[in-house]
């Protein structure tokens, strides 16, 4: 049977940390495991996060000293859990924005290809109908348009963060090649995955706003991200198929 770990970064989610822990073991999938990884949130997540490991063998926690971006923390995410002998790894927010029902469907997607994302802009996905129509074009634009215009990629959501990857699909990539941090992190994995030639596909979704807590998302981080789509281009339009890595990665490069 497959090991799936669900990696579960977090930064003051201590009202969502269990509900969204209930939610996923509500699944019934077998030989399921989550990873929380905790940024040293103030409101006590990762105590929080403790207290439901020592509870349940399934959940691990990795601590992380000091907050220092998003994609950090996934790349100390996906290492732990390759590490853990994981088969398929699960990306997704705790915030409920990411929702675990369609978990099913893409574990059954990942059968046939490296990556499967949850996507926005699939047909048949959506976003959260209160949003502002700013908003909407915006995000539209930058998946739609902008960034696969740059980056000549077939993906209609590079910037989603809901995703499943086959573990040879993590090691080939090579996690240190990877330096991006906040949300561009997440055009950089597509695109880096995209350029070493890996199968991706796209299952739609709907992306609601989080129930509890704060966004951690606003205009000026998705401004700063679009402008530093260029660099990732830059960085890896010269990676071929040939350039995939076969061994585990080594811990994260200064």
């Amino acid at each position: 049977m497959p090991k799936t770990v669900i990696v579960l970064p977090t930064y003051n989610e201590k009202d969502n940390l269990p509900r969204m822990i209930e939610a996923l073991f509500a699944l019934n999938l077998d030989n399921l495991h989550i990873l929380v990884v905790d940024d040293n949130s103030p409101d006590g997540t990762g105590k929080i996060a403790d207290d439901l490991a020592a509870s349940n063998p399934t959940v691990n926690v990795l601590h992380r000293q000091e907050k220092n971006g998003l994609g950090q923390a996934y790349i100390a995410g996906f290492k732990k859990a390759l590490n853990m002998d994981a088969d398929y790894i699960i990306q997704m927010d705790c915030d409920f924005s990411h929702q675990p029902k369609y978990i099913p469907e893409l574990l059954k997607a990942i059968e046939n290809y490296d990556l499967v994302i949850g996507s926005r802009f699939a047909k048949g996905g959506s976003v959260d109908e209160n949003w502002s129509a700013y908003r909407k074009l915006l995000t539209w634009f930058a998946n739609r348009v902008y960034t696969p215009t740059i980056l000549g990629i077939p993906v209609r959501d590079a910037t989603g963060g809901f995703k499943i990857w086959r573990r040879n699909t993590l090691i080939g990539l090579d996690l240190n090649r990877i330096r991006s941090n906040g949300y561009v992190f997440q055009v950089e994995m597509t695109y880096v995955t995209c350029r070493l030639g890996f199968r991706v596909a796209e299952i739609p979704i709907y992306f609601p706003d989080r129930e509890i807590g704060e966004s951690k998302m606003d205009i000026r981080i998705q401004l700063e991200a679009a402008a530093r789509v260029w660099q990732v281009r830059q960085r890896h339009h010269n990676l071929t198929p040939q350039m995939r890595e076969t061994q585990l990665p080594t811990e994260i490069s200064a």
